[in-house]
């Protein structure tokens, strides 16, 4: 998902980009209100704006955000204690406002609730995606038959997504403590590899298995 955060203090600026992006969200950040004005129909799912910048303020950036994308949430950030600047910001449509000082968490709880983002859905690439709640792989959106130990297999490598995976872990978490053989643990391999994404599953060799999110 693709954000937009304007923010003209240099270091929250950097520590939301950052946060943002070991949540696998992409970010354009912008220190200047006419550079982030410039930005806003790069195609954006997710917009974050400071009041007070350089240049053109986020008020009246919101004022086009809402022009042309009346639906894509806005979230104002703002140290400003003037009511009448945040009630503006709120009949021009922003869809929530967080005070500074904040804690960036806080932030991304926001925009993953505004932007329906379902914690439970892991996106293995952009057609297959699988449900933890459900344990239910999802190809464009059509659930995919999996065994139970196919579905434990899968939850491993996602949990363990580009760490080694090996032999011996797939053998006590899928066989649940039963002893298995190295033929076998292939094989279930070899059957989940052939309802996933090409090359999201490595082999390495005599040891185990990497597993990839490719998003």
């Amino acid at each position: 998902m693709k954000v937009l955060l304007l923010e003209d203090n240099k270091r929250l600026n950097k520590t939301i980009t950052k946060k943002l992006k070991l949540e696998d969200f992409e970010v354009d950040s912008f220190f200047d209100g006419q550079k982030a004005f410039e930005a806003v129909g790069s195609g954006y799912s997710c917009y974050i704006l400071d009041i007070n910048v350089p240049n053109i303020d986020g008020v009246e950036i919101l004022k086009t955000i809402r022009e042309y994308f009346p639906n894509v949430p806005v979230i104002i950030i703002s140290s400003t204690v003037e009511l009448d600047m945040i009630k503006d910001a709120y009949e021009l449509g922003c869809d929530d406002y967080i005070k500074k000082p904040f804690f960036i968490d806080e932030l991304i709880i926001k925009i993953k609730k505004l932007c329906n983002i379902d914690k439970n859905i892991i996106k293995i690439d952009k057609f297959f995606s699988y449900d933890t709640k459900e344990h239910s792989l999802y190809k464009e959106g059509e659930k995919q038959e999996l065994t139970k130990k196919e579905k434990l297999l899968l939850e491993l490598f996602i949990n363990y997504n580009g760490k080694l995976v090996t032999y011996e872990r797939i053998e006590s978490f899928v066989w649940e403590g039963e002893l298995t053989t190295i033929d076998s643990i292939r094989a279930l391999v070899k059957r989940v590899r052939k309802k996933l994404p090409p090359n999201c599953i490595k082999t390495e060799v005599n040891q185990g298995y990497r597993f990839f999110v490719t998003v």
